[in-house]
């Protein structure tokens, strides 16, 4: 799992965050913070695996707690996705020049925050992996810088974001990969309909297919979603 902890001055922001982030599979919320000091001082004692950082904090605002965190060494290693309502570049720039995973700007949808989450998922298991090997490769290391996520396409008509959660839920739940029937015995939708998602979510590269061989017929189509 991997631990977040959420900092926004907005007490019912935070909770709305932390409910998004605890609803991503492989994501929990260690803890919620609402000023520039309780962030750090619980970035410290927690020790968590990323940071949702709020720009504009009653006390310290959140670049000069992102300097703080990159200055420590028990916390310098945190990731950190900075979300905030601040557009000016100045912010924006010193939330690159920081470190920041990433910068969202409120208000913003599940799915924006999902993507995000699973780009951080993703760099920790490229990550893990590379940990295990004596040195990495050109590509491998392409792969990491350069994997960001893609944007959650818009949905075609008579699709809904409802729905299109549920199909996702399910893929990233079945990591094995799921067929079209599979997919709606999971989700409870008619087969047609759960093609339909699936097929969305292959065509815009969020789902990869791979097709597997039976004796007879035409090979089944298995939807695997891309982490």
């Amino acid at each position: 799992m991997i631990r977040v902890l959420v900092v926004d001055d907005d007490f019912m922001v935070a909770k709305v965050h932390s409910g998004y982030v605890n609803r991503t599979p492989g994501f929990t919320v260690v803890g919620a913070a609402h000023s520039g000091a309780a962030a750090l001082n619980m970035a410290r004692d927690e020790r968590p695996d990323l940071i949702l950082l709020d720009i504009y904090l009653p006390d310290i605002d959140g670049l000069t707690v992102l300097r703080e965190l990159r200055a420590d060494p028990a916390t310098v290693d945190i990731d950190v996705i900075v979300i905030t309502a601040a557009r000016d570049v100045d912010t924006i720039r010193g939330s690159l020049r920081g470190g920041a995973l990433h910068y969202l700007i409120k208000p913003f949808t599940y799915s924006a925050l999902r993507d995000q989450l699973d780009h951080v998922g993703s760099l920790h298991r490229k990550l893990a992996q590379l940990s295990s090997r004596p040195a990495a490769a050109q590509h491998e290391v392409d792969d990491v810088f350069g994997g960001r996520p893609r944007s959650t396409a818009p949905l075609p008509k008579g699709l809904t974001e409802q729905t299109a959660e549920l199909v996702r839920a399910a893929l990233t739940e079945h990591p094995e990969g799921l067929s079209a029937t599979e997919c709606a015995h999971v989700t409870r939708l008619s087969r047609p309909s759960a093609r339909r998602y699936l097929e969305h979510f292959a065509e815009t590269g969020q789902a990869e297919v791979r097709l597997r061989y039976g004796g007879t017929g035409r090979p089944e189509r298995r939807y695997h979603w891309r982490g």
